[in-house]
């Protein structure tokens, strides 16, 4: 019985047909096949598909990411980081820097030049004038920026920041090249900013065992308000059997006065400079200098690598 049934249902046969190459098709006809309409290999319908997904795809991926953007955005203070000292990377310990700064990178710390060359003393002289040209011209200044003269009984009002003198910055200036015609070069020296960071000053009985006693000497001879300072030094390293006599002088002080501090974003807010000349520094000799920033709440780490409160380069006049 159970044979009968087995005989009387059909037999299904499968056939299989291998793939064959598909025709080979000219240029022409790829670009354009009359036969079925076929545009590159797709027909009309499948490239309005095709452009239609794409557009809806990239539409959303568009808004989501101007979704994100206006989220960040909305975060964002532009009158204040939203981390600060402590809390921020940048720390509360500021760094300092010079200029002029060599526009080759590699030579970042090195300031190389010939005296008598009038070229090579233009080179430096016109990177010193690009970096002051805000300081003295105010029309290099954002439009609104109201500067005051400032001094240690006088603070900038709200909203108004401290002009910086460059009258006062001895013969540092562009029309004695800077002294690098001389053989006397100028550096000058800012600290970085960092928001609302507020200088920890030195007391007069309380001055580091490690500063420089001409520095001691100097911060003796001022009243108390003047004493209020970011103190800076500049002297040569190295042992003392290789150390030249390295005569340095500073204008218009040693220090950054406490009226620039804190910097809080103000409107054409400039940082307060120090400029240091090396006078008369020996030539045809490589001098490696380091330049210090002295506050309680100024961290000192020396070396090229990793250095803190503190700046190096190294000096050569042919």
């Amino acid at each position: 019985m159970t044979d009968r049934k087995r005989s009387s249902q059909p037999r299904i046969i499968r056939t299989y047909e291998f793939p064959t190459k598909p025709e080979k098709l000219t240029l022409g006809q790829y670009l354009y096949d009359s036969r079925d309409g076929k545009i590159l290999g797709r027909t009309a319908t499948a490239w309005g598909q095709l452009m239609l997904f794409y557009a809806i795809f990239y539409t959303v991926l568009a808004a989501l990411f101007a979704i994100c953007m206006q989220g960040l955005l909305v975060s964002l203070n532009h009158e204040f980081p939203k981390w600060q000292l402590e809390r921020s990377i940048i720390g509360s310990s500021p760094g300092l820097s010079f200029r002029p700064m060599p526009a080759d990178v590699e030579q970042a710390a090195s300031i190389e030049y010939v005296a008598a060359n009038k070229s090579d003393v233009a080179i430096w002289v016109d990177l010193i004038n690009g970096f002051l040209e805000p300081y003295v011209d105010r029309e290099k200044l954002p439009a609104g920026t109201e500067q005051v003269i400032c001094d240690f009984n006088r603070p900038p009002p709200v909203r108004k920041v401290c002009a910086f003198d460059v009258s006062k910055l001895g013969t540092c200036t562009a029309e004695q090249n800077f002294g690098y015609n001389r053989s006397a070069p100028c550096i000058f020296v800012k600290l970085n900013r960092i928001y609302d960071w507020q200088p920890d000053y030195y007391d007069v009985d309380e001055l580091p065992e490690d500063m420089p006693n001409d520095l001691i000497t100097y911060i003796k001879g001022l009243n108390e308000q003047e004493r209020k300072q970011v103190w800076v030094s500049c002297q040569e390293l190295g042992s003392a059997a290789n150390k030249t006599e390295l005569e340095v002088q500073y204008s218009p002080s040693r220090g950054f006065p406490s009226y620039y501090y804190p910097y809080l974003n103000q409107h054409g807010y400039l940082s307060p400079l120090v400029a240091v000349q090396f006078v008369r520094p020996p030539t045809k000799t490589l001098i490696s200098i380091e330049c210090r920033a002295w506050a309680k709440n100024i961290i000192y780490r020396g070396g090229i690598r990793d250095r803190r409160g503190s700046l190096q380069f190294t000096l050569r006049i042919d």
